[in-house]
């Protein structure tokens, strides 16, 4: 099967790339496990040598990743360049720490000496989404290689070229060619290569349907999986907020990446006594963006990186529409070449209906109603998604007990959601399970192996 990339500006066939064969994937999970014991036992030093190796490539020909993913997903390149940057600062921060986060921890017991000893699984597959091409790899990868696994990489079928293109990085900044290796197959075969005992864990980024799918087929394989999957954020706007703040970053939250972004704002909950006011000025600031060619310097927000997409996200649109809710601004598709939707504001939104209850993954603003600050957290929680959220007040103090009481894997206060190195990152509910970056995500594909000594 063929693989191609469609450039989402325009919507014209760039390449097509042959699919891995069986023996080819044969031959990459042969060796992923041939040298998985022999990564293992490569000292820490040594791989954060060649961590630091890919950073450096990734910042030396940043310009020429950052259009690779333009050409292939359609984020504007400015975004694009940040994206490659993030995960370069990615590979330095696991350099640097690794060996601390993985370090022997030493417990009292009734042995003379007793600890718990931090040790690769093996290989691990990653199956990953096209939304952020590069950093969705690179943040399952460095802290997996760094920890002494090996990764098999299935990519999304429309950013084939970035799957490669990764391969070659790790293979450029002198890691051996098992360590890392990219398959470019479909979706189906996945379950495939769960099965195959080469293969010791999963790591998943995408939507909560490949999520659960893959969670079965895991499962009854007996391999551990991390989910990270949809998300329906809440960004809740008290009485009390800097309105003028909370707006101009809730159009960045909103519409980064085109919207295209698990942790981005996606439902704006605000209570009624300054629903109108934020509304008008987050309208203004939205009606701003400039809406265009990804590779532009001066455009904010690009084409949606599919077809599909982009229609599914108007019939989610449309649908509510119909149910009641209002369109303040765009909502619709944008007619003529590539796979554009209008930036958009939806007010009114109520339980029942698509924007609601699923996930909106494009350039649309949900703007939700409510009578006060209990009522406002009560329709944050409600919602089988639990990936972020962000509470906005003057009071630091309300916004703190609030965010605790958030049901998400992370809450802001008074700061846009978004994803770090050095923090925990993952979700709850319908948003999956376990975490990735910070200590806990290096931690998640390792055996922690109690020694007792007497």
């Amino acid at each position: 099967m063929a693989l191609a990339t469609i450039n989402p500006f325009n919507g014209e066939h760039v390449k097509s790339l042959d699919g891995s064969t069986a023996s080819e994937i044969d031959v990459a999970l042969a060796g992923a496990a041939s040298s998985a014991p022999i990564w293992a036992a490569t000292t820490f030093a040594r791989r954060a040598a060649l961590m630091r190796n890919v950073a450096a490539i990734l910042r030396g020909q940043s310009e020429s990743w950052a259009q690779l993913i333009t050409l292939e997903m359609g984020k504007i390149i400015r975004e694009a360049r940040a994206e490659v940057e993030k995960c370069a600062v990615t590979c330095e921060f696991y350099a640097e720490h690794a060996e601390r986060f993985l370090a022997d921890e030493e417990i009292e017991s009734d042995a003379g000496l007793s600890y718990v000893a931090y040790f690769p699984l093996g290989t691990v597959l990653a199956v990953m989404p096209w939304n952020f091409p590069f950093w969705q790899v690179f943040r399952f990868a460095a802290p997996a290689l760094m920890a002494g696994n090996t990764a098999v990489l299935k990519h999304a079928s429309n950013v084939p070229q970035c799957s490669l293109a990764i391969e070659a990085i790790f293979r450029d900044a002198g890691f051996s060619e098992g360590v890392f290796r990219s398959l470019l197959i479909p979706g189906a075969q996945v379950q495939g290569l769960i099965a195959d005992p080469r293969i010791h864990a999963v790591s998943v980024t995408g939507s909560e349907a490949t999520g659960r799918k893959i969670a079965a087929a895991a499962g009854a394989a007996l391999k551990k999986t991390v989910l990270e999957l949809g998300g329906s954020d809440a960004f809740v706007v008290l009485a009390d907020a800097d309105l003028e703040l909370a707006a101009s970053i809730g159009v960045a939250a909103r519409y980064l990446n085109g919207g295209q972004s698990c942790i981005a704002a996606k439902r704006f909950i605000l209570v009624e006594s300054v629903a109108d006011r934020f509304l008008e000025l987050f309208r203004r600031r939205a009606g701003a963006l400039r809406l265009g060619d990804p590779g532009d310097e001066g455009t904010d927000v690009g084409p949606m990186a599919r077809a599909d997409l982009r229609d599914e996200l108007d019939r989610q649109v449309q649908d509510s529409v119909r149910m009641g809710a209002v369109p303040v601004m765009g909502c619709g598709p944008v007619s003529g070449p590539g796979f554009f939707y209008r930036i958009s504001i939806l007010d009114r939104v109520q339980p029942g209906m698509r924007a609601y209850e699923e996930e909106i993954f494009g350039p649309v603003a949900i703007v939700i109603r409510a009578a006060d600050e209990e009522d406002a957290l009560r329709i944050a929680n409600d919602s089988r998604y639990g990936l972020g959220g962000s509470i906005w007040t003057r009071d630091i103090g309300k916004g703190e007990h609030m965010a605790r009481r958030l049901q998400s894997g992370a809450a802001f206060v008074n700061g846009m959601v978004r994803s770090d190195a050095r923090l925990p990152f993952g979700g709850i509910k319908a948003s999956g399970y376990g975490r990735e970056l910070s200590y806990l995500g290096i931690r998640e594909f390792v055996n922690a192996k109690t020694v007792w000594i007497k």
